[in-house]
C-alpha cells in the first residue's frame, strides 16, 4: 500500500511485481458532493488499485474496491 496523499499527491500508479497487487491513496481535498439531496463540500480522495490478473480476476478486484469505498463512505456500517 502506498499513501502519496500525505504529500498532496492526487493520483499514483503503483508498480506491482507478480503476483502482488497494490493500492494507492491520494490526498484528501475538499470537493462537491450531494448529501441528502443537497450540494455540499466534502473531503474527496482518489483510490487506485493495481492488480496482476494472474493472481486474481479484475471483477473480483473491482468488487473489493467497491466494498472499500463503501467502508470509507459509511464507516459506521463496520461496527453496526
Amino acid at each position: 500500500m502506498s499513501n502519496p496523499g500525505l504529500y498532496g499527491v492526487d493520483e499514483f500508479a503503483a508498480i506491482i511485481n507478480p503476483p502482488q497487487s497494490a493500492i494507492a491513496v491520494g490526498a484528501g481535498k475538499p470537493g462537491p458532493a450531494v448529501v441528502d439531496g443537497e450540494l455540499r463540500v466534502a473531503t474527496q480522495l482518489t483510490l487506485v488499485l493495481s492488480v496482476d490478473h494472474r493472481a486474481t480476476e479484475g471483477a473480483l478486484a473491482a468488487q473489493w474496491m467497491a466494498a472499500l469505498v463503501t467502508a470509507l463512505e459509511e464507516p459506521l456500517r463496520l461496527v453496526a
